[in-house]
């Protein structure tokens, strides 16, 4: 079935209208505002991907707190949609170089000029960098140039992530093609590999859950019909039956490629093969769950009890266990407390740490910037409780955490080597990052 869209729109966050293109006339605008309007009054924000309003479907994804929204009046196929607004808004981090509501309001006609291109009365003709850069004639508008010396709000470019004073960040984040008369003069090719950490630890300290999902995202700057030859750990291993090398085995449960991958020397040898378009692709995904290769990167030893002042003590020893020149960013731990918690008293282990008691959500965040490697912090929390129960503790917990790893991989996935093979002379820059999110990190007490 092949997809026929009604209409694109861009919204922001608090539903200022971006971006609009009618494509077939089947509906007015004012669909805009009712779009919003049921995607912000769902309980929780759980918003669906797909809604109906009097026969219009309206299908979306949200990125970089935009909504990105298609509407069709005939039943097409939503997955086909949703590949494309995701790519639509991958075009836009191409050519502008990141993606936000400013850069979009300052590129409005270089994004209606895509849409132009991308569709035909609705029916999708090519959402391909390589085709796409031989019409589109708009100039980029930048908010300000890219600079080695200013990384304050730069990461990774496939993660939202705190590792901001690394100068290939800035590079990685400016467009593809920020004009017409420097296109392919920038000969660089950024990889960063993401791992997504969903962890579940019983009060006695067993492991009850674990898994990873991760990512090999690629970011080109490289010319046309490069090839590309990137290898992995010569040990990595799909699946538990399959064993490769003397070394320490790099398990991952399921495994995909994008589809310019080449696996020809992939089973014997571990390198993936491609000629990337320039921009920004997703050239791998896998999974692995249950059986970590490294420890997990921190333990936590609670306890609860009750002093002879009807006060509820709650002390806290958390250990990381990186490797020692390894390091966590922006640890958050959340610790609910009993709903009639009326004050909070504290004693920290260092000076570089910080705990304040939300009332809204009667919790306590308690806030590390920096966690080495092998290192231990502590915390003591005194707790003044109104009607103190019988069973306070019941009340306390669980615990949840958030945390970056910069260059810490939890599957142990490495690049061993990026390499290119072309014609032109000059060697490219390559740049290999690594970073490791918790998705979510739940410790029961």
């Amino acid at each position: 079935m092949e997809a026929m869209i009604s209409q694109i729109f861009i919204l922001s966050c608090r539903g200022d209208h971006l971006i609009y293109k009618n494509f077939r006339g089947e509906a007015g605008n004012e669909v805009v505002n009712i779009f919003y309007q049921k995607v912000t009054t769902l309980p929780e924000n759980q918003a669906p991907v797909i809604m109906n309003h009097e026969g219009l479907h309206f299908i979306h994804v949200r990125q970089s707190g935009l909504y990105f929204v298609a509407t069709a009046r005939t039943n097409v196929s939503p997955f086909t949609i949703i590949e494309f607004l995701n790519r639509f808004a991958s075009l836009i981090k191409d050519y502008c170089g990141t993606l936000n509501e400013k850069l979009v309001r300052l590129n409005f006609a270089l994004i209606y000029e895509l849409l132009d291109e991308m569709l035909d009365y609705g029916y999708i003709q090519t959402t391909s960098t390589d085709i796409l850069k031989n019409f589109i004639q708009t100039e980029v508008v930048d908010t300000k140039p890219s600079s080695l010396f200013d990384l304050s709000n730069i990461g990774l470019f496939g993660a939202d992530t705190q590792q901001s004073k690394v100068a290939p960040s800035a590079a990685a984040s400016r467009p593809v093609f920020s004009s017409r008369s420097e296109q392919g003069s920038k000969n660089e090719v950024f990889l960063d590999v993401i791992e997504r950490l969903t962890v579940v630890i019983g009060s006695n300290g067993t492991v009850m859950k674990v898994d990873v999902q991760g990512e090999i995202r690629m970011k080109c700057f490289l010319p046309s019909g490069s090839e590309l030859r990137i290898g992995l750990n010569e040990e990595f291993s799909i699946g538990k039956s399959e064993l490769r090398g003397y070394g320490t085995a790099v398990r991952v449960d399921e495994c995909s490629f994008h589809e310019v991958v080449k696996l020809d020397d992939f089973d014997s040898n571990r390198i993936l093969k491609l000629h990337p378009p320039q921009g920004e692709l997703t050239i791998m995904h896998y999974q692995l769950s249950d059986d970590l290769p490294s420890v997990l990167p921190f333990r936590l030893f609670p306890t609860v009890e009750k002093d002879l002042n009807s006060k509820l003590m709650v002390h806290l020893k958390l250990r990381c266990d990186l490797p020692p020149k390894s390091q966590a960013l922006n640890v958050r731990v959340h610790l609910p407390v009993p709903k009639n918690t009326i004050s909070l008293s504290q004693e920290l282990s260092s000076p570089d740490q910080t705990a304040e008691l939300q009332q809204s959500t009667k919790s306590i965040q308690w806030v590390i910037s920096r966690f080495p490697g092998g290192s231990q912090l502590s915390a003591l929390f005194k707790l003044e409780v109104h009607s103190l129960s019988t069973s306070p503790t019941l009340e306390v917990g669980p615990v949840s955490m958030s945390f970056e790893l910069p260059m810490h991989t939890c599957s142990g996935l490495r690049i061993r080597f990026l390499r290119l093979s072309s014609l032109q002379t000059g060697l490219p820059h390559r740049w290999v990052r690594y970073a490791t999110h918790s998705d979510s990190y739940v410790i029961r007490v």
